[in-house]
């Protein structure tokens, strides 16, 4: 079974509860675990790697706290699990790239675990932090949207309208067969 981490579940968590408050003022890490009902060092912890890594701005002092660094619509979920887990990948050789697998030159289905790992990374990048804050009656058809192979949309008229399905994928599956 696939499943992200509870760190990076928990930040989304996190994150998705800074966006959800419109008043935009900093909330200190012992705030947010009683908002999420999380253990405060695990707070820190989480707050701290997402500062670093440019999703969060913290201030310090009296007033202080944490913020988001860029509006929710423009921060998606893939890049708070790359921000607490590195790069996402069904395989470690698909997450990481060449180098890590004793039988990376023998193995058949490399290929096919970085197509399998792009489609994921690609629909995690469609699903923003305020479509998470937020419960959208429109992320379900986003999801069954997401499900369909990108290359039974290639001649859609909602593909040339600019539809995501995978492009990272589509992208693959073109290159192997040409």
């Amino acid at each position: 079974m696939f499943r992200i981490s509870k760190l990076a579940d928990y930040g989304v968590s996190l994150l998705a509860a800074l966006a959800a408050d419109r008043e935009g003022e900093p909330h200190t890490a012992r705030d947010m675990a009683g908002r999420v009902g999380l253990p405060l060092p695990t707070v820190s912890k989480i707050l701290k790697a997402l500062s670093r890594e440019g999703l969060l701005m913290s201030h310090r002092g009296v007033r202080g706290g944490y913020l988001l660094a860029r509006p929710p619509e423009e921060i998606t979920v893939a890049e708070i699990i790359r921000a607490l887990e590195g790069p996402i990948g069904m395989t470690e050789c698909a997450a990481s790239g060449p180098g890590r697998c004793a039988k990376e030159s023998s193995c058949g289905i490399r290929a096919n675990w970085r197509i399998i790992s792009e489609a994921l990374s690609g629909a995690l990048d469609t699903i923003s932090l305020a479509e998470m804050a937020r419960s959208l009656p429109g992320i379900e058809r986003r999801i069954e949207e997401s499900m369909i192979p990108a290359r039974s949309l290639a001649g859609s008229p909602d593909r040339e309208k600019g539809a995501r399905a995978f492009p990272a994928h589509e992208r693959t599956r073109t290159e192997q067969n040409a």
